[in-house]
């Protein structure tokens, strides 16, 4: 099968992705990341685009299972109902906590989930991003915080972090989070 061909199949998985030509960027990740202090709640304030995730009201929350694991529950609000859907995280590299790997399916291998920066009360700047075949990659970028919005100055700094990063972001977008009790 051509490459080519390959795109042309993947274009609409990838549609409402972020991509670029070329390898994933490799920045640099939190050091001395605690999973402990990262665990519990956390609200999506911006993002670049992902087909999982286009409602408002985006929230995730993290917590440690027996086995060792971490439960990802994730939330959003579509069409007036709070959905909700379930996945597992692991560490793969205890040397870098804070590359974990997240899959939502038995079926799929782990994505990749990095903590570029957190202070673990207030935000947290998370990117992934997968090679396809090394000719283009897909990502995504999150702008994450404990309560339903941060200080536009805080935002600023997210984002120009991901910048200084590498990452391009100019499609990133403020998440909606004025829900009610829905």
């Amino acid at each position: 099968m051509s490459a080519v061909y390959l795109l042309l199949l993947l274009v609409p998985t990838i549609s409402a992705q972020t991509f670029r030509f070329g390898a994933c960027p490799t920045p640099k990740v939190q050091s001395n990341f605690s999973l402990q202090l990262y665990l519990d709640k956390w609200y999506e304030i911006e993002k670049l685009p992902a087909s999982f995730a286009r409602g408002q009201c985006i929230e995730a929350n993290y917590s440690v299972r027996k086995d060792g694991t971490i439960r990802v529950l994730n939330s959003q609000v579509l069409g007036g109902k709070r959905e909700f859907i379930e996945g597992t995280a692991v560490v793969p590299d205890r040397q870098e906590p804070a590359k974990l790997g997240v899959s939502f399916s038995y079926f799929t291998p782990y994505g990749p989930y990095w903590v570029l920066e957190t202070n673990y009360t207030n935000y947290t700047i998370v990117y992934s991003c997968t090679d396809i075949l090394r000719i283009f990659h897909v990502y995504y970028a999150w702008i994450l915080a404990r309560s339903p919005s941060l200080p536009p100055e805080t935002v600023h700094y997210a984002k120009q972090l991901l910048t200084d990063k590498g990452i391009d972001i100019s499609k990133m977008t403020p998440t909606y989070q004025s829900c009610g009790n829905i």
